[in-house]
């Protein structure tokens, strides 16, 4: 199922990011950067959602896109990240705690699968609230500006980026426990 309608969602994704990080370097002035990187991650990251929902619907998952799906989250939010870095939006210690934990997780992930106990590590309610957290923060970072004249969005989404830091060091030690018994039972 390599070329199922959500898997092309999430091949499109995963292509529309240097989309989304080139936006910064054309000669636009700075608000119109801001917005048109806002809207096209806000799109991206809507079609998240669609393929999964088109992939239940059209009963057409499959495990390349089971795999593909969060790799192409993970692109995103890893891409989003280091822009917001350059641009001195988020803190570097931000950056490396979600960034870490991604690489942290996938490792354990790709491990837990090797050993035959992939289970112990599926995603978590509180693996989600992260991803949510961190898909409302990123565009309020990237828009940096008065959201209706009325929400400041460097200071939302400055809050929401450390409350998505500890869902993601929350979310890595649960992964971790969970994984304990089996790493443990291997080990021997």
């Amino acid at each position: 199922m390599f070329f199922t309608i959500p898997t092309l969602l999430t091949w499109a994704r995963i292509i529309a990011i240097p989309l989304v990080v080139g936006v910064f370097y054309l000669p636009l002035d700075g608000a119109t950067r801001n917005l048109c990187a806002t809207a096209l991650f806000i799109i991206v990251a809507l079609t998240d959602w669609l393929d999964g929902w088109l992939a239940r619907r059209l009963n057409q998952t499959s495990s390349f896109g089971a795999f593909l799906d969060p790799v192409a989250d993970k692109f995103l939010v890893c891409a989003a990240l280091l822009i917001l870095l350059q641009l001195d939006r988020v803190n570097a210690f931000v950056a490396f705690i979600i960034i870490g934990r991604e690489i942290a997780i996938s490792a354990l992930r790709e491990w837990m699968a090797q050993i035959g106990a992939a289970r112990s590590v599926a995603v978590s309610m509180l693996g989600k609230l992260k991803t949510v957290a961190q898909m409302v923060a990123i565009p309020f970072l990237l828009y940096d500006g008065a959201l209706f004249d009325v929400i400041d969005t460097r200071i939302w989404g400055t809050g929401l980026i450390y409350i998505a830091c500890v869902l993601t060091i929350w979310s890595m030690v649960y992964y971790m426990r969970k994984a304990l018994p089996e790493i443990r039972a291997k080990a021997r």
